[in-house]
């Protein structure tokens, strides 16, 4: 203990200079006993320090498991067994009698050398680029509609939109099919009843490929802007007003707001819509086949409607599964830039 007159007690003397105390059996400051005990221990707490960082690494590995062994199990096989199947000469007696003759790539150098894909791969292509388009610039627009409505008139476009998204695409295509009928459609005697445009109370929509194309493109892009515009409003309802309000006091319009704040922000929503979008408008069949079943003449018929008439009205189901690996292929391509900017963007923020 200290004394009064500065220096230091017998008992405190006795605990510096005892070579036995424990403060004498300790190394630098904050590094713990200096002993062989010491450094077990260190050795013992670095090992329990990177077996907590591998267990945080290997956390997420191991709650994603489930999700990926059941799309293992339900996408997996199905794609390995079209791969397979593209490169045998599967058809119609293979059905019957269970064996099938090796053929290696020589589906796929019928399809590529046959004259119609060069023109239904770019129709695929332009179709999917016009419903990706429509649906993103319409559910952006009604995106930005719904963040002006009152909570009242919100929750109803909002009940709508999950109406309209949660119809059945072939119940939907039926619907489409009997609004768009030449004797009793409604758009036609709507059309004829207004005068604005003579009379189409017998006009054929799905006669001609550009109106059978703009009734398709209406029908898809009706179905997919709900979750845009639900998936966009969500994301446009997390930017902060006071953003906004920066940029009115800088002197930015409307438009320079939407460019300068609502784009930036609202990028990685954007891509991930645009890459759901591109999938789903590149896959779309149901309601090509109900409306039009690729006609007139083949003027709607995309690489999906193409492989599976090549697989079940030719019964070549090589060529048809050939057919679809190479748009497999073709939509991978698309896609991957697209998630490549989407993991970056994450990466940024």
């Amino acid at each position: 203990m200290p004394r009064s007159d500065g220096g230091v007690s017998g008992e405190g003397a006795a605990g510096v200079l005892d070579p036995a105390s424990p403060a004498q059996d300790r190394g630098p400051a904050g590094q713990g006993p200096a002993g062989p005990e010491g450094k077990r221990a260190g050795r013992r707490a670095a090992r329990r320090r990177r077996g907590g960082r591998g267990r945080d690494r290997a956390l997420p590995y191991v709650l994603l498991a489930p999700a990926a062994l059941i799309l293992a199990l339900v996408l997996g096989y199905p794609l390995v067994r079209l791969v397979l199947i593209s490169m045998q000469d599967y058809g119609l007696r293979a059905l019957f009698t269970g064996t099938t003759r090796w053929n290696g790539a020589a589906n796929y150098r019928a399809v590529l050398a046959d004259g119609q894909f060069g023109a239904v791969l770019l129709r695929t292509l332009v179709f999917c680029a016009a419903l990706a388009a429509g649906t993103l610039v319409i559910g952006l627009l009604v995106a930005q509609l719904m963040g002006r409505l009152g909570r009242r008139m919100r929750t109803a476009v909002t009940l709508c939109l999950i109406c309209a998204w949660a119809m059945p695409n072939v119940a939907a295509t039926l619907v489409w099919q009997w609004l768009f009928q030449p004797t009793y459609g409604v758009v036609n005697w709507l059309i004829t009843s207004t005068r604005l445009a003579g009379d189409y109370a017998q006009h054929d929509w799905l006669a001609g490929p550009h109106s059978a194309f703009f009734v398709l493109w209406l029908l898809v892009v009706w179905q997919s802007v709900p979750f845009v515009a639900l998936t966009l409003h969500a994301g446009l309802s997390q930017i902060p007003r006071s953003y906004y309000e920066a940029a009115a006091l800088a002197g930015a319009g409307p438009w320079t707001g939407f460019r300068l704040v609502t784009v930036p922000l609202l990028r990685p929503i954007l891509l991930l819509v645009t890459i759901l979008s591109v999938i789903w408008d590149f896959n779309v069949f149901n309601q090509i086949w109900i409306l039009t079943q690729g006609g007139p003449n083949g003027a709607t018929s995309t690489l999906g409607i193409w492989s599976f008439a090549r697989a079940f009205s030719s019964q070549s189901f090589g060529q048809g599964a050939a057919i679809a690996v190479v748009s497999v292929a073709l939509l991978l391509v698309l896609t991957a830039s697209y998630v490549r900017r989407l993991v970056r963007t994450g990466e940024q923020l």
